[in-house]
C-alpha cells in the first residue's frame, strides 16, 4: 500500500470520527433542549407542601403534582367554570365535606382554597377520603374529578364495571379525559425528575 492510499484511509476515518463526535454532541445536546422544555412544560411546584402532604397521607408526589398540572397549570388564583378553586380545584361543597370529615373548627372560608397550603392540604386530603372508598387509582381520579356518587353510580352499573372496583369505561369524557390527562402527566413527572 502506498503511502497516498495508507494517508486517504486516514483522512477518512479522521473525517468519520469527527463526524460520530459532532453526531453524538448534537443527539445530547437535543436531549438537554427536550428535557429542558418538558421541564417547562411539566413544572415542580409547591415542593414542601406537595412532598409534605403526599407522605402524609400515603400518596406517590409524582400523582399530586400530575393533578396540580391537570387541574390549574400550578396557577392558585385558578377558578373553574363550576367554580372549583386554587391549585386542585376544589369546589365549595368537596372543601366542606372534607373539613367536616377533618373535624375542623371553626370551617374555613371558600375563599381561603386560594391559599396553596390550604388548597393542596384539603386536595390531598380529599383524594385521601375518596381512596377509602375508591381503591383503584384510575376509579379515584375519576371519582375526584366527577364526584363520589358518580363514580359509585358507574361502579354499580355493568356497563362500566364487571367488579364493582375497576371502571371499564367512564361514560363522561370530560372525565374520562381528565384520568388520561393526569396518568400521561404522572409518568412525565416520574420519568423528568426521578420522583416516585
Amino acid at each position: 500500500m502506498t503511502a497516498d492510499a495508507t494517508g486517504g484511509k486516514k483522512h477518512r476515518l479522521l473525517r468519520l470520527l469527527l463526524l460520530l463526535a459532532a453526531a453524538a454532541l448534537a443527539v445530547s445536546l437535543l436531549h438537554r433542549g427536550y428535557r429542558h422544555y418538558m421541564r417547562t412544560a411539566y413544572p415542580l411546584g409547591y415542593t414542601e407542601l406537595v412532598e409534605a402532604c403526599a407522605e402524609e397521607y400515603g400518596f406517590d408526589p409524582s400523582l399530586i403534582y400530575a393533578v396540580i398540572r391537570t387541574e390549574s397549570e400550578f396557577d392558585p388564583s385558578a377558578v373553574s367554570t363550576a367554580g372549583a378553586r386554587g391549585l386542585m380545584q376544589m369546589t365549595e361543597d368537596t372543601f366542606e365535606w372534607a373539613q367536616r370529615r377533618a373535624a375542623v373548627e371553626p370551617m374555613l372560608d371558600f375563599d381561603q382554597l386560594f391559599d396553596p397550603e390550604v388548597n393542596i392540604r384539603y386536595g390531598v386530603y380529599t383524594l385521601s377520603l375518596l381512596r377509602e372508598r375508591f381503591d383503584n387509582p384510575d376509579t379515584l381520579l375519576a371519582a375526584y374529578n366527577a364526584g363520589m356518587g358518580n363514580a359509585a353510580k358507574w361502579l354499580s352499573d355493568p356497563r362500566y364495571s364487571d367488579d364493582g372496583v375497576t371502571l371499564k369505561a367512564i361514560p363522561y369524557e370530560e372525565t374520562h379525559e381528565y384520568v388520561e390527562k393526569v396518568r400521561d402527566a404522572q409518568v412525565m413527572y416520574r420519568e423528568l425528575y426521578d420522583i416516585p
